[in-house]
C-alpha cells in the first residue's frame, strides 16, 4: 500500500482527488463525532465545555496531527508548521461559520463560559510559547527543544486549572433569555448503550478521521513539490482548511442540535491541541527544531492565529446579541481577517 501511494504521490491529479476523499472522510465521521460526544459529554458528567474542549478537541484534531506528524517525518518543517498553526486560524473562523447556523443570537453571547474563555487563554499561551522558542538557541534535549516540552507541561496545566475552576468558578458570565446552559439532553438509542460501547465507537470514528490526516499529508507533499507552491500556502490554507473541516462540521451540527456549548468548546479546545501539534512536529522533524526551520509566513500564520483568538475572547467577554450583518463584530472580523490571511499568502 506505501508502495502505491509513494509513486501516486507525484501526481498532481492524485493530490487533488486525495483531498476531496479525506475531506468527504472528515465531513461524515465528524457528523457521527458530534451525536456520540454530546451524550459522552451528559453520560460521564464532565459537561459540554470541558469534554469538548478535551476529548472533542483531540479527537477532530486527530488529522491535523498525522498530517503535522507525516510531513516533519519526510522533512517538511514549513508545511508541518504551517499546517497546524493554519489549522487553528481556519477553525477559528469556523465559529463564525457556525454563527450563521444559530439565528436565535449571537452564538458567543449564548456560550459565554469561564471555560470557554480559559481555553482561549491557554491557547494564546501556546501560541506564544512556539514564537518564543523562534528566539531561543536551536538546539535538542532527546530529540526535542525544551520549549516543547514547556508546552505540554503548559497544556496539561492549564486543563487541570480549567477543570477546577470551573467546578467552583468564583467567575461566571450573567445568565440572559438566550444564555444557552449546558443541561442534559435525550439522545435516543445512544443513552441504552453502555458507556464502553459509546466510547470505543467515539475512538474508532476519530480513527477515520486520522486516516484522512495521513492521505492529506502525502497530498500536500505532493502538490508542494510538483507545482512549486509555498509551504506557507498549502500547510496553512489548503492543509489548514481540511484540518479544520472535523471542527467545522462538528461546530455547525453541533449548533444545529441545540448543543451550542459543545460547539464553541471543540473549536477553542480543537485549537489548543493544535498548538500542541507543533510539538508532534518538533518529534517527528530529525533536521532540528522545528520552530527554527519556519519562515515569514509560518510566523505571519502565528501571529494571525493569535489575534484571530484574541478577537473571539473579546466577543465572548462582550457577549454582543447582534452585531455587524447579523453575527456578532468578532464574527465579522474573524471571517474578514481570514479572507485577508488567504489575500497574503496567496499573493
Amino acid at each position: 500500500m506505501s508502495d502505491f501511494l509513494g509513486a501516486a504521490s507525484g501526481s498532481v491529479p492524485w493530490a487533488i482527488a486525495a483531498f476531496a476523499i479525506a475531506g468527504l472522510l472528515t465531513v461524515v465521521g465528524s457528523v457521527r463525532l458530534v451525536a456520540l460526544g454530546d451524550a459522552l459529554a451528559d453520560r460521564t458528567g464532565w459537561g459540554e465545555a470541558l469534554f469538548g474542549a478535551v476529548f472533542f478537541g483531540l479527537a477532530t484534531s486527530l488529522s491535523g496531527i498525522v498530517m503535522t506528524a507525516v510531513t516533519a517525518a519526510n522533512d517538511a518543517p514549513q508545511l508541518a508548521y504551517s499546517n497546524a498553526v493554519g489549522g487553528i486560524a481556519a477553525q477559528t473562523t469556523a465559529i463564525a461559520v457556525a454563527d450563521l447556523f444559530y439565528r436565535h443570537v449571537n452564538l458567543e453571547h449564548a456560550t459565554a463560559s469561564l471555560a470557554n474563555l480559559l481555553f482561549g487563554c491557554l491557547l494564546l499561551a501556546l501560541l506564544a510559547l512556539a514564537l518564543l522558542a523562534t528566539f531561543t538557541p536551536d538546539l535538542a534535549v532527546a530529540g526535542v527543544h525544551p520549549v516543547s516540552v514547556i508546552m505540554i507541561g503548559c497544556y496539561l496545566g492549564g486543563v487541570l486549572i480549567i477543570h477546577s475552576a470551573d467546578a467552583t468558578p468564583y467567575w461566571q458570565a450573567v445568565d440572559t433569555v438566550e444564555t444557552r446552559s449546558d443541561q442534559p439532553q435525550s439522545h435516543g438509542d445512544l443513552d441504552g448503550r453502555p458507556l464502553g460501547l459509546l466510547w470505543t465507537r467515539f475512538a474508532l470514528v476519530g480513527l477515520v478521521v486520522a486516516a484522512g490526516g495521513w492521505i492529506i499529508a502525502l497530498a500536500g507533499e505532493t502538490l508542494v513539490s510538483a507545482t512549486g507552491l509555498r509551504a506557507g500556502l498549502v500547510g496553512g490554507i489548503l492543509m489548514g482548511l481540511i484540518n479544520a473541516l472535523p471542527e467545522t462540521i462538528t461546530a455547525i451540527a453541533a449548533v444545529r442540535r441545540g448543543a451550542v456549548t459543545l460547539a464553541v468548546a471543540a473549536i477553542l479546545g480543537g485549537n489548543s491541541v493544535d498548538a500542541l501539534n507543533l510539538v508532534v512536529g518538533d518529534l517527528f522533524y530529525r533536521g532540528g527544531s522545528i520552530y527554527h526551520a519556519v519562515g515569514p509566513d509560518e510566523l505571519f500564520l502565528t501571529t494571525s492565529a493569535m489575534l484571530m483568538t484574541t478577537v473571539l475572547l473579546g466577543g465572548l467577554l462582550a457577549r454582543q446579541v447582534r452585531g455587524w450583518g447579523k453575527l456578532g463584530f468578532e464574527g465579522t472580523l474573524l471571517l474578514g481577517g481570514y479572507l485577508a490571511v488567504v489575500a497574503v499568502l496567496a499573493f
